[in-house]
């Protein structure tokens, strides 16, 4: 593409789905090049990511169209970009250009007290902020540890439970659950910049931003250490800071064995991260103990420290006396405890369960009652209109977990607040025409449906309990096993739409012979119609090349 056909586009005929592509295979060439241990290769495909017309591209949409703090201005005032200003914003980005200040607004933590510093970029900072990340978190990525998993594509707080999950399912562990206190606030800015040891072409960039300073209610403060809340970049820079932790922890547990009751149990030290939060398990008592010490020590050269108010320690399944009595812990909104079960005890036979955590329950319940209680004169279909968003996105983010009876006894309350809701908007009504006016009947569920003229209330006992699969070991989206990412997130850059959802639909599977999908096999679409120009979903299937080609020769039918 020449310098003069990229500036006929206009914003919204840019060919996105191209640009796309042509990024993700210059950072899954960068992955694979660190992954080799080429790192000049990887330096040069680097540089040359950063200068291309389409990274530029794709991180000034990132800021200005899907970034929800679109609408929020820095300390120039710039906000909302129009189509024209995103092209010249592309235009007139470059790593080199002074950093301005951030700006510092205040925002509430969820359930305390005590806010929460965000820190606002301009808006050419935030783009450029975003171009770097899209050259740097590839080489990074080939480097994070297997536990970690916050702030990073591909991996979620669901995976970072379902690897607890597959720690402590064979033996009991005992457990530090702790927080590091004003992570983002006091990361040693040099440690930070020395451990990364990335290029002049981005140390400086980045340097400019950590030194740029913070405007905070007009009055102007320099930053010498921390890296400012609210930046595109601070989340990758905060874990390139944290970075080898795993390894110190591993390194304080040590090897070697204990017998209980017989038996000899190999020391197994894991810690399992999920941003600035993190969990210890190991098999001893003492060998929690010198973990905590050793994550002390290593902290202090990133100038960081533990928060002793959430510094904790517990055992999966027994009330140790060590661990003050306490069993199991919270951990990413999830309450994580074993429990004896079978008739013999003495056998130590127990299962692990992994569910809501009573604050998470309380908090998502006020949050709702908070919106029925303001909106007492609003029509069922606004009410329902402002519930449904924070009831599935609630029960979507617990759903792989052993949810039903959170699920079940919300909605249980969720039914009496809007009962009475109804019932104060008629007092003079009796209860059964309150009901039968907003509560639709379905079989023998009598309240099962809270609906107004357009729109039905989505409970939280609709969205099914499933067990997500763990993360397999060492993959990352940047690796380019298509097979293996468009299975488990039914979409993957560079992989057409219809494939991945496909692939997911098929649990990476051919449908003819049942043998799983590789990056080598030669995948082809066969329409079990035997229509070629009819696309619709139901009649597609992703078949082996020769599996296909037996299909047709043989004329036999494809299982759906």
């Amino acid at each position: 593409m020449s310098h003069d056909q990229r500036h006929r586009y206009e914003w919204n005929a840019i060919p996105w789905r191209e640009l796309e592509v042509r990024v993700f295979k210059l950072q899954r060439r960068i992955y694979q090049a660190t992954t080799r241990g080429e790192t000049q290769k990887a330096r040069r495909l680097q540089k040359l990511l950063a200068t291309s017309w389409s990274a530029k591209s794709l991180a000034v949409r990132r800021v200005t169209q899907e970034n929800k703090g679109k609408k929020t201005a820095g300390v120039d005032g710039v906000k909302s970009l129009t189509p024209p200003q995103r092209l010249q914003l592309i235009s007139d980005m470059d790593l080199h250009t002074p950093a301005k200040p951030v700006r510092r607004v205040w925002i509430d933590k969820p359930g305390k007290p005590e806010k929460r510093p965000l820190g606002i970029p301009i808006m050419h900072d935030r783009a450029t902020q975003a171009l770097v990340k899209l050259a740097l978190e590839p080489e990074w990525e080939a480097k994070f540890e297997p536990h970690s998993f916050g702030c990073r594509p591909g991996r979620s707080s669901q995976d970072a439970v379902q690897q607890i999950w597959e720690t402590i399912k064979i033996q009991p562990r005992y457990v530090l659950d702790a927080d590091i206190a004003s992570c983002f606030d006091r990361i040693n800015q040099a440690a930070l910049l020395e451990k990364m040891h990335t290029s002049p072409h981005f140390a400086r960039p980045i340097k400019e931003w950590l030194k740029a300073g913070v405007v905070d209610r007009d009055i102007f403060r320099p930053t010498e250490d921390g890296t400012p809340q609210g930046g595109v970049a601070s989340p990758l820079l905060a874990n390139i800071a944290l970075h080898g932790l795993e390894d110190v922890v591993k390194q304080a547990g040590g090897p070697g064995t204990h017998t209980v009751n017989g038996k000899k149990f190999t020391h197994r030290t894991y810690c399992i991260r999920y941003a600035d939060d993190f969990v210890v398990l190991h098999n001893t008592w003492e060998g929690i103990q010198r973990c905590k010490e050793a994550i002390q020590e290593w902290l202090k050269g990133m100038g960081l420290e533990l928060k002793d108010a959430k510094t904790r320690f517990a055992h999966t399944l027994e009330a140790k006396e060590a661990c003050n009595g306490n069993v199991g812990f919270n951990f990413l909104g999830f309450t994580i405890r074993q429990f004896p079960v079978g008739k013999y005890k003495s056998k130590k036979l127990y299962k692990t369960i992994i569910q809501p955590s009573k604050n998470s329950i309380e908090g998502h319940y006020k949050v709702l009652a908070t919106v029925i209680e303001r909106m007492k004169a609003a029509t069922p279909d606004e009410v329902i209109k402002m519930l449904n968003p924070k009831i599935v996105g609630w029960s979507n983010y617990f759903k792989t977990e052993v949810s039903s009876h959170a699920f079940q006894r919300l909605d249980n309350l969720l039914w009496q607040k809007l009962y009475r809701w109804a019932k104060r908007k008629h007092s003079n009504k009796n209860a059964h025409w309150v009901v039968d006016k907003y509560f639709t009947p379905i079989g023998k569920r009598r309240h099962a449906r809270f609906a107004g003229e357009t729109q039905t209330l989505k409970w939280h006992g609709e969205t099914t309990v499933k067990h997500q699969a763990a993360l397999r070991k060492g993959v990352s989206p940047y690796d380019g096993n298509w097979s293996y990412w468009g299975t488990r997130r039914g979409k993957y850059i560079g992989l057409e739409t219809a494939r991945g959802k496909l692939l997911k639909h098929q649990g990476g599977r051919c449908t003819h012979c049942r043998l799983y999908f590789t990056m080598e096999d030669k995948i082809e679409i066969h329409h079990a119609d035997g229509n070629h120009n009819n696309r619709q979903f139901i009649y597609l299937r992703l078949l082996h090349l020769i599996c296909h080609d037996l299909v047709h020769g043989k004329g036999t039918s494809c299982p759906p």
